[in-house]
């Protein structure tokens, strides 16, 4: 099978947006390649390794490919595209000095090929992400193995912000919590909460293609009794304690791995979500949203308690008051 593929030459900064309107446009697939400069620094605390070389792309800079169908008019998705990353400059994110690419390629190109590069990585003391055609023993029993079968409409789980954010639930677990993981995508964030010691975790998103990929790598972790994936957003689910959550309301931990103009938005709904005391972990953050959301969080009444940072990616820790 033929499918089109769209290359968007970008930065690192507009990544998520691009991503998202790619497959708003119907892309089957979306992959994603950041700087591998020499200048660009590794994180090897926990063990990673990097089997594939590195790029030269321009630190900073970033390479989004979007798959689409053969019958897809790509002229048209790339005339829609365009005004949509223009209009990103309103808001404080810089595509920088964007272009485009076209070219028809064969399905087995592309489909299978990324998985050659994810391998086994360490993210955290504990957490170690594992896709499921690697094999892969854990170093000691302490070490606990997150299955991951990302899919093309999702990431492998190593991108700054999610490790960030498994890193700093891993800072506030002590077991026992029940949690909500708003925008849960592939349902790793769900996955590691309950890996690190968390009683349940509602995982929430208002994609299906997001619902079934969290269903299927819960499925894969076991961990059906532990993880509740819905299709919703965190308002929907305030209105009642609707037993078939699987939690609690209010609960002991928010977390979010979205951009940081929807956190802003929902801000005094995860208030309202969490019990005095509460923490909420926000990330997925680029460096120049990190006054906004500051702002954001203390107005609604929360305390910034600790910033996590990797690369230029923040996440904050914010108690209830």
């Amino acid at each position: 099978m033929l499918w089109h593929e769209l290359t968007i030459h970008t930065t690192e900064e507009a990544v998520e947006m691009i991503s998202n309107f790619l497959h708003e446009a119907g892309a089957g697939g979306v992959s994603i390649e950041e700087s591998g400069t020499l200048n660009k620094e590794r994180d090897t605390s926990y063990g990673q390794w990097y089997e594939r070389p590195l790029n030269d792309i321009p630190e900073g800079q970033a390479v989004i490919k979007g798959y689409f169908s053969e019958e897809t008019d790509l002229n048209e998705i790339q005339s829609g595209l365009q005004p949509r990353i223009e209009q990103l400059r309103t808001f404080d994110i810089d595509p920088g000095d964007y272009s485009f690419e076209q070219r028809t390629v064969n399905e087995d190109d592309w489909a299978d090929a990324w998985k050659q590069y994810f391998k086994p990585q360490r993210v955290s003391e504990r957490l170690t992400i594992k896709p499921t055609w690697e094999d892969y023993e854990p170093a000691s029993e302490a070490e606990q193995i997150i299955e991951l079968d990302p899919g093309m409409a999702f990431g492998t789980g190593t991108h700054p912000t999610t490790s960030l954010c498994l890193r700093t639930l891993e800072s506030v677990i002590e077991g026992g919590e029940e949690i909500i993981d708003v925008g849960t995508g592939s349902g790793i964030l769900a996955i590691g909460a309950v890996k690190l010691g968390a009683k349940h975790v509602l995982a929430l998103d208002l994609d299906p293609v997001a619902v079934s990929s969290a269903l299927d790598n819960t499925s894969l972790n076991k961990l059906e009794q532990q993880i509740t994936v819905k299709e919703s957003d965190l308002l929907s689910v305030l209105d009642g304690n609707d037993p078939s959550l699987g939690v609690q309301l209010p609960v002991k931990i928010v977390v979010a791995n979205i951009l940081a103009e929807i956190i802003v938005l929902f801000v005094e709904d995860v208030y309202k979500a969490l019990e005095p005391g509460g923490i909420y972990i926000a990330s997925g953050i680029w460096k120049n949203k990190e006054q906004v959301v500051e702002e954001a969080l203390t107005a609604a009444g929360f305390t910034i308690q600790d910033k996590h940072r990797d690369e230029d990616w923040i996440a904050f820790v914010a108690r209830k008051g």
